[in-house]
Order: C-alpha cells, then sequence, then structure tokens
C-alpha cells in the first residue's frame, strides 16, 4: 500500500494525540478535525475517554463533530456503556454538540441518575437538548429525582435542563417544592427563581429559596 504524504500526516497526528505535552495533543485534534478521516472516528472517541485536559477533550468534541454522524453516532454510543465514567461523560457531551436526536433512546434513566456528577451533568444537557416533542413531562420527572443533588455546579446544570423543558416541567417541580426533603425544596425553589428570572443569578436564587423554606414557605414561590 501506498502511503501519501497527507497519511503520513494523519499517522503523526494520532500518534501526538498520545504526547506527554497537552499543547501537541491539542494541535493534533485541531489538525485532526481539519481534515476529517472515517479512519480517526474510533482513536478520537477512544482519547476522550482517557484524556486529562479538558480542552483537549473540547477539541477532540470538535474533531468529532466534523465527521459523518452515521460513523461518530455509533461509536459514541458504545462508549455510554463504558465502564469509565469519563468515556460515559465525554460521548453524552459530544452526542449533544452533534444535535442528533438518533440519540435520544440511548440517554437512558439510569444515565441521567448516574452515581458520577460528571455523567449525570452530561446527560441532563444533552437530555434537554435531543428531548423528543410531547416527552419533556416525562424527562422532566425524572429529572427532579435529582434535585438537591451534589455542589452548587452540580445543581445548576440540572435547574438550567429542568428550565429548558419550558412550561412541561411545572408540574413535577411544582410538586418537588413540598418535598420533605429541604435541600430538594430549595433547589426546587431556586430553579423556579431561575425560570422566572434568569438574570438573577443562581447564587442568590438558592440563597433566597433557603431563606423561603427556613420560614416555611415551598410552593408558593411558583404560583
Amino acid at each position: 500500500m501506498t502511503v501519501t504524504g497527507q497519511d503520513t500526516e494523519a499517522v503523526r497526528a494520532l500518534r501526538a494525540l498520545e504526547d506527554d505535552r497537552s499543547s501537541v495533543r491539542l494541535r493534533a485534534a485541531l489538525a485532526i478535525g481539519t481534515t476529517p478521516d472515517p479512519d480517526n472516528v474510533d482513536p478520537l472517541v477512544g482519547r476522550c475517554a482517557i484524556e486529562p485536559e479538558f480542552f483537549v477533550r473540547d477539541m477532540l468534541t470538535w474533531a468529532l463533530t466534523r465527521h459523518p454522524v452515521r460513523l461518530t453516532l455509533p461509536a459514541l454510543l458504545r462508549e455510554l456503556h463504558s465502564e469509565r465514567a469519563q468515556a460515559r461523560s465525554q460521548a453524552l457531551h459530544t452526542l449533544s454538540k452533534i444535535g442528533d436526536r438518533q440519540a435520544w433512546p440511548a440517554i437512558t434513566r439510569s444515565l441521567l441518575t448516574d452515581a458520577d456528577d460528571e455523567v449525570a451533568r452530561s446527560a441532563w444537557r444533552a437530555a434537554a437538548l435531543l428531548v423528543p416533542e410531547g416527552e419533556e413531562a416525562a424527562l422532566a420527572t425524572v429529572l427532579v429525582t435529582q434535585l438537591g443533588r451534589g455542589g452548587q455546579e452540580t445543581q445548576l446544570s440540572l435547574s438550567r435542563a429542568l428550565v429548558a423543558l419550558g412550561e412541561a416541567m411545572e408540574p413535577a417541580l411544582l410538586a418537588a417544592t413540598t418535598a420533605a426533603d429541604p435541600r430538594i425544596r430549595v433547589h426546587a425553589l431556586a430553579t423556579q427563581r431561575l425560570r422566572r428570572d434568569p438574570d438573577a443569578g443562581f447564587t442568590y436564587a438558592i440563597e433566597e429559596a433557603k431563606r423561603v423554606v427556613a420560614l416555611g414557605g415551598a410552593g408558593q414561590e411558583g404560583r
């Protein structure tokens, strides 16, 4: 087989993805995305699972979006079953960037409730983007089971996903404002506030919700 100059460059770029220097890996991912090649899809997906640097992972995702969906989608869907949390998280992130709703059935309840916060956050974002019309309320019912989970960044991710569902999520969210767990009530109230006033800021919304819960209030915020 004859190896062309372009083939040699592609091989070098793939090897560079394993370089110890993140700047070299970043340039390699950029080069691969600039000249898409079907043979590069699996190596890119594989690297996403282990790449330690955020900016390089983001470039790997961009490189994958430059390839045909018929090639990237099957590879990414396989990653959703990986035992490695980063593989699941990055695959979900990439699916949300590709935006093809063929991926929707693969975003299961187990991913939406994954024990790893980064996987769950990626699943929430992807689900909110890919949910088919008419299934928003069912998705909201699952998402509200995660209210009160994790730190502020995780909670903000969930609130944004719920807000993105629009009016369909309101019944499930309203029910959560009367939950027994005060953390759930606070998060639900803060999400209601974020929906009404996106510019208020999530920190302010959380603090306001804490005051309401401390004073014995709940569902009145959403009415």
